[in-house]
């Protein structure tokens, strides 16, 4: 084998390396930042101006992302719990 192959192949196997670890460690900032949401949820609904239906929806919405969060779905949480901020305007 070439010592060009060899180095593309070693380049290559960096970059797959250093793929891999930034997706690993974005999970966990994921999964840390369902909490916080569903606290921002939680005390926006305290003083929420909606529609006793549209409270409804937050809440089962808000419970949904929880149980997303706690079965390790956590793009899935992240994505319904931000349809929860997006009704009552949280940003």
């Amino acid at each position: 084998m070439s010592s060009r192959f060899l180095g593309e192949c070693e380049m290559l196997r960096k970059g797959l390396l250093i793929a891999g670890l930034a997706i690993g460690l974005s999970a966990p900032a994921m999964a840390a930042n369902c909490p916080n949401d569903m606290a921002a949820i939680d005390k926006a609904m305290q003083t929420a101006q909606l529609s006793d239906a549209d409270k409804a929806k937050v809440q089962e919405l808000r419970k949904q992302g929880e149980d997303q969060h706690n079965a390790g779905k956590h793009d899935e949480s992240v994505k319904t719990l931000g349809q929860a901020k997006k009704m009552m305007g949280i940003q």
